[in-house]
């Protein structure tokens, strides 16, 4: 295999902890208003938003929204079907949405992406925005050189404009560009547009009873067990 020449990222779960990261600033925002809500469960029903707010757009329902909009939109409905909406103004809303730009890095992300970027491109490739991308970076100490995905794209992996328009934004070929995921169905989408593949297990993004994306469920072009290991394999 040639080295690819840019490695794009799926980020939430991949590179950075969300569940953690949201379930802590529920926490604290909990406990200054004296809920009892458990805020990994709270996170879990946030998270479980996800994919039917993005699939309305896909599907072509919808027209493009950035992913903050959906969160909080999200948010709103989990605060009413838990009984917690009245405890929340619109504003201590906004804020509790901006757990999503709180998120923490597995412990060989930043130090994995760092070693990466002497060698190549390094750049996410989320469903999450280019506002968020840049806030999580920030927080997360994430050496980005640039920010593609869905907002480049104007739609959601995995749909194929999300992988394509990426690596066009880059100058590069799909075959030139390697998708690094947590998520075999990310790479399963990303090889069917032409992109090499990298999965890395994370057995704990939905906590310890996690039970898929344990292991890889097909010949990925690389697995490893650590961001730190992909710059070994290349030549």
């Amino acid at each position: 295999m040639e080295n690819p020449k840019a490695y794009i990222f799926d980020v939430f779960g991949t590179v950075v902890d969300w569940r953690n990261g949201v379930a802590k600033v529920c926490a604290e925002t909990f406990a200054q208003k004296g809920l009892s809500f458990d805020p990994h469960e709270f996170a879990d029903l946030w998270r479980g938003e996800y994919q039917p707010a993005m699939e309305r757009i896909r599907s072509g329902s919808r027209g493009y929204v950035p992913l903050d909009l959906l969160h909080y939109e999200n948010l709103e409905r989990i605060l009413e079907n838990t009984g917690l909406a009245s405890q929340f103004t619109a504003s201590e809303k906004s804020e509790l949405n901006r757990a999503w730009e709180q998120l923490p890095g597995w412990p060989d992300s930043s130090p994995g992406l760092y070693t990466l970027k002497q060698q190549a491109i390094i750049a996410p490739c989320s469903n999450g925005s280019i506002a968020l991308m840049t806030r999580i970076a920030k927080f997360a100490d994430l050496p980005w050189d640039c920010i593609v995905g869905a907002e480049i794209a104007q739609n959601y992996k995995p749909h194929p404009d999300a992988y394509l328009k990426s690596a066009h934004a880059l100058g590069l070929s799909p075959g030139e560009v390697m998708m690094v995921a947590a998520h075999n169905e990310d790479l399963h989408a990303a090889r069917e547009n032409g992109l090499k593949t990298a999965f890395i297990p994370r057995k704990t993004e939905y906590g310890t009873g996690q039970t898929k994306d344990l292991e890889p469920n097909d010949d990925w072009d690389l697995v490893v067990g650590s961001l730190l290991q992909i710059s070994r394999y290349r030549k």
